[in-house]
């Protein structure tokens, strides 16, 4: 059923209690981005998802886009962004509440709930209203979108190391899993043999002991093999989660080293072995990201997650095409690295620069932008570390393309935060009366950087 508008009120206890905005600070950087951020754009947008009349009704929409703007720019989980909005009148103001609330008002699950309704397109209208409100406050201009940075990152999945011992010990317990839940009877289940293998597997691999550590993998290959057959004897007809269990489990025990396209998870088989290059970190499994980010300013404009560890040059115009959507306007110039190399340089309206060349063969005002492409990589850092870039949590490729882009409105949402709050320590600067003070006020361009 189609959401409310906001919160119900009019009680007759709330005659006796102040309103959030009545007992919070105006200057407070949150409380200014509650109220220039256009909500009723949400409202618009999301309203044809829901049906009128049926079932009870939804969750007001600013709250779970508020919620969710929080998550992405204060690095909580679903229980814990909710946990803490209990206890913050700022976070229950931004999120449209005009009393304080001592009850929580929805469970974690039903952010959950929420974004698969929505889906990768709605959460593109999320970060679209963070570029907005930059541009209406004047933080960023529309020129700022003729150039932009480009690049690429690994968003790792939550999952564990993949060895051939783990992969064929889960493989066979989610089969068993699955029979019990199906009432199916099975010759023997291998619980207590496969366990101890698995445990004398890893043992022996500490030990380097590689001989043995081999035979104890054998063995596990051998009870997967072993329940897979008994459940294709009894479930000739596989269909539907059995098909699913079924491939998964012929591609796990047929799949060699050298093979393409392998499953690395049971519980997530889109995960990608991508290298990198990286000497920590030789491997990463998960998917590949696009990133694209306004050259001055560093504004995130696009981001979206791209399976199938393709080349970072078959990449671009997908990026391109993002930014677009996204911004309303095409970018004139697109500067990228070398992983970029064999890329057109002409891409529509669009004029690709690779970081190949030599400073005395550019102006210097073109080798001043194309030093700017460094730019992005501290973006990176900063989405990984501060906006859960780093490890996604949530499920499906779905998952990774939602969790991509919400890090991105995350990334904008700080740098808002962080341009009224300097707007305030510019004011108090100017209002500081004190003599003694001999330090300059802050610049008002820092609050746009």
């Amino acid at each position: 059923m189609r959401p409310r508008n906001g919160e119900e009120t009019g009680s007759q206890g709330d005659l006796f209690r102040a309103q959030l905005e009545q007992i919070l600070s105006h200057e407070h950087p949150l409380y200014k981005l509650a109220n220039e951020i256009e909500w009723s754009v949400f409202e618009e947008g999301f309203g044809c998802l829901y049906v009128d009349n049926v079932g009870r009704p939804g969750l007001p929409i600013r709250w779970v886009v508020g919620l969710h703007y929080l998550k992405y720019s204060f690095n909580e989980s679903d229980e814990s962004v909710v946990e803490r909005f209990l206890e913050n009148p700022y976070w229950q103001y931004f999120c449209g509440f005009e009393y304080f609330e001592h009850k929580i008002p929805l469970d974690p699950s039903s952010l959950v709930r929420w974004r698969r309704r929505v889906g990768p397109s709605g959460m593109e209208k999320l970060l679209k209203e963070t570029i907005e409100t930059a541009k209406r406050k004047g933080m960023m201009k529309v020129r700022q979108l003729d150039r932009v940075n480009v690049d690429t990152t690994v968003q790792e999945k939550a999952v564990a190391f993949p060895t051939d011992a783990r992969l064929y010990h889960k493989m066979r317990r989610a089969l068993v899993r699955m029979a019990k839940r199906e009432g199916i009877e099975l010759r023997q289940s291998f619980e207590r043999l496969s366990k101890r293998a698995l445990q004398m597997q890893g043992r022996y691999s500490h030990a380097r002991q590689m001989r043995r550590a081999k035979r104890e993998t054998k063995k596990l290959r051998v009870y997967l093999g072993r329940v897979l057959r008994d459940l294709q004897r009894k479930c000739p007809d596989g269909s539907g989660a059995w098909e699913h269990l079924f491939s998964l489990a012929n591609r796990i025990l047929g799949q060699q080293r050298a093979d393409h396209n392998k499953v690395y998870s049971i519980h997530a088989p889109e995960v990608e072995c991508i290298s990198k290059g990286k000497v920590h970190k030789r491997y990463e499994f998960g998917c590949k990201v696009g990133l694209v980010t306004t050259s001055k300013g560093n504004w995130v404009v696009a981001v979206d997650a791209i399976h199938g560890n393709p080349y970072d040059g078959h990449t671009l115009a997908q990026s391109i095409e993002q930014t677009e959507r996204v911004t309303g306007c095409r970018p004139s110039d697109a500067y990228c690295d070398r992983g970029y190399r064999g890329v057109k340089v002409e891409m529509g309206e669009t004029t690709v620069h690779l970081t190949n060349k030599r400073k005395g063969s550019l102006s210097r005002s073109a080798w001043k932008w194309l030093k700017r492409r460094a730019a992005i990589e501290p973006v990176i850092g900063h989405l990984k570390s501060d906006t859960r870039l780093d490890r996604n949590y949530l499920l499906g490729a779905e998952g990774d393309r939602i969790n991509a882009i919400l890090c991105g409105c995350g990334f904008n949402v700080r740098k808002l935060l962080r341009a009224f709050f300097l707007f305030l320590l510019f004011r108090l600067d100017l209002d500081s009366t004190n003599p003694t003070q001999n330090r300059l006020p802050l610049s008002p361009k820092r609050c746009f950087a």
